[in-house]
């Protein structure tokens, strides 16, 4: 039947009876479908019926359905005519692994981070409204989203539109990508155990003369708060409805009708499993969260031993200096397993916290428990910092307080592309006064660099790539290496390559290719003017190279650096081109933008040509 569907004009055109058959077809095509390409699995396996239900409903593309966040969404492109294209996922020129508006029409909103939905739905909803158009806006939002202050400031602008046709959908699968936490979790776990209320409730209505329930209608607000907790969501002016089974059908339908109809904004609680209908993902939704290549029907097999991940590195180094320095905190924003801490949490539960996705209360935390003499570390990605850069730059750093950021993901992230790559972090950290900002070039120098970072008396980053390092051996001791310097760690003639943290590897390549120098910077702040200056004397040319974008980030410091100090040097800046990138294989991606061993001393090659002084190409 599932190749019957090829938009949601052909659901819709099947009787009630046909969509459970249907919706088994569809859970079966994703598992497989992931299994092959690698991918999100076990939000997706949760989002099925749900997904059928609002298609089915809604007169899509012409009703708008934003999903956040956006990587539980592959039955939502299965039924929106990508059914086909499901074997490129997340693959170079294939499709995103989240909505994206340049792909369908039926992804209204590109979502990748949490908790927009409501904000963007509400626009959209408000945009039908001011342009006289009968149209409704949804957004399908998880509990662990819901834990973001974006959220609730939407529901807040919201609550007061009388008129308007939103329905905010909440998936509750009591599971975002690590444990969901905070009272809002708590609030929806005691709200789905008080099911007496809901059903004494039918009951009741069914037993009263109208008097009675006229009655009883005026004292049900406050007879809610008898049984249940009061429904928060009422207060900020939404209609509540729910907790429903968000896998039956039954109940979906009937009810997202009768919504269809009602004006104002409105709240729909439903309840899902993630890995709903594969049991080894209900059992363990967070091993098949994200997984990679694998045989369903014998599940994800240990990974073989290999090099050490960068996020491997960080996780025994927070346990290592924690147990050294008892004023360490570890801090996530709902990244525990991402980040590596889920070790840290074992072991130092006390000094653990998770704040939700909450990436502007997560830094502003931290400031206030440096203010108290504690040592934070705020673990997240180069993306997600994004979110908080006003409370970097107010909270943190205008207060020169003593917090260190580990900037996992930086540079390409490869299949979630690019709203997940951490392509900015070097160009919006190196501008703000009293940060310290690093960039290591293999493992051993990640943790060398943590530890300085830590050591620091003020705002300090160290930006590390997503996956494994070079195979450096990794010391065990906690030593700092000396702030703002960099090393040569090739010497050659005519052209200096100036390498930061991951490019030192290719440019290393290059360098033996066209035998040019090649420094190792390390810090992009502050900058080591130093060696800049006796590589600007002893050269006649330099390079930077960087993974991350070129305007404003590291090449740009080392061209400032230079006119600073009155010299002309002929320089040449590679990194990151000004346009985002797609997604794909991280290598496949590097090569692309000319990041690779080659495609570095092609670029020199073009720009300098083989003909200058001292610059000599070796083809052996």
């Amino acid at each position: 039947m599932l190749n019957t569907i090829n938009s949601p004009a052909d659901l819709r055109q099947l009787p009630r009876t046909q969509l459970k058959p249907l919706a088994d077809e569809l859970r079966a095509f994703v598992l497989d479908s992931v299994s092959k390409t690698g991918g999100h699995l076990s939000s997706n396996l949760g989002t099925v019926e749900l997904t059928i239900a609002l298609h089915y409903v809604f007169n899509t593309p012409e009703d708008r359905i934003v999903w956040d966040v956006g990587h539980q969404t592959y039955p939502h492109k299965i039924l929106t005519g990508r059914r086909d294209q499901m074997s490129t996922l997340r693959q170079f020129d294939g499709i995103s692994g989240f909505p994206r508006r340049a792909e369908s029409e039926y992804d209204t909103f590109g979502t990748a981070h949490s908790s927009t939905s409501i904000s963007a739905a509400l626009g959209m909803a408000l945009a039908a409204k001011t342009k006289g158009e009968d149209r409704h806006a949804i957004a399908v939002i998880g509990d662990g989203a819901m834990t973001a202050g974006m959220a609730f400031e939407a529901m807040n602008n919201a609550g007061i539109c009388e008129d308007v046709n939103l329905l905010v959908i909440l998936n509750d699968n009591d599971m975002s990508i690590s444990p969901p936490v905070g009272a809002l979790n708590r609030y929806l776990a005691r709200l789905m155990s008080g099911q007496f209320y809901a059903k004494a409730k039918n009951v009741g209505k069914s037993m009263l003369p109208a008097p009675m329930l006229e009655l009883a209608k005026r004292l049900e607000e406050h007879a809610k708060g008898m049984i249940v907790p009061a429904t928060m969501f009422e207060e900020f002016g939404f209609n509540y409805i729910g907790p429903i089974d968000g896998h039956d059908l039954d109940s979906l339908i009937p009810t997202l009708q009768n919504l269809k109809n009602l004006k104002g904004p409105q709240f729909l609680h439903v309840v899902t499993k993630k890995g709903q209908g594969y049991k080894l993902a209900e059992a363990d939704p967070v091993l098949y969260h994200g997984p990679g290549k694998f045989n369903p029907a014998e599940g994800i097999k240990p990974a073989a031993a290999s090099k050490l991940t960068y996020t491997q590195v960080f996780g025994e180094w927070l346990c290592d200096m924690a147990a050294q320095d008892k004023t360490l905190v570890g801090i996530t924003p709902a990244m525990r397993e991402g980040s590596g801490m889920v070790k840290f949490e074992q072991k130092f539960p006390d000094r653990y916290y998770d704040v939700g996705i909450a990436e502007q209360h997560a830094v502003t935390f931290a400031a206030g428990m440096a203010c108290e003499g504690l040592k934070p570390v705020v673990a997240i990605y180069s993306t997600f910092l994004q979110r908080a850069y006003d409370q970097l730059i107010h909270d943190v750093a205008l207060q020169n307080l003593d917090v260190t950021f580990a900037l996992d993901r930086a540079g390409l992230v490869g299949a979630d592309g690019a709203t997940h790559a951490g392509n900015y972090d070097l160009a919006f950290l190196r501008c703000i006064p009293n940060m310290v900002v690093m960039a290591a070039s293999d493992e051993n120098e990640c943790r060398q660099m943590l530890s300085t970072a830590f050591a620091y008396k003020g705002p300090a980053s160290v930006r590390y790539p997503r996956g494994a390092g070079t195979g450096a051996a990794v010391e065990k001791t906690l030593t700092a290496i000396p702030l703002g310097k960099g090393e040569v760690r090739r010497e050659g003639k005519g052209i200096a390559i100036l390498a930061f943290g991951t490019m030192v590897a290719p440019a290393l390549a290059t360098g033996d290719k066209l035998n040019a120098t090649v420094a190792n910077m390390r810090f992009i702040k502050p900058l080591d003017v130093a060696l800049i200056r006796q590589l600007a004397a002893s050269h006649d040319a330099l390079v930077t190279v960087e993974e991350g974008c070129i305007m404003g980030g590291a090449g740009a410091a080392v061209a400032e650096a230079l006119a600073e100090a009155g010299i002309v040097k002929p320089i040449l800046h590679l990194g990151l081109p000004d346009r985002f990138i797609d997604h794909g294989d991280a290598g496949q991606l590097l090569a692309s933008c000319g990041l690779d061993g080659d495609g570095i001393a092609a670029s020199i090659v073009q720009r300098f040509g083989k003909d200058q002084p001292r610059l000599v190409v070796n083809n052996a």
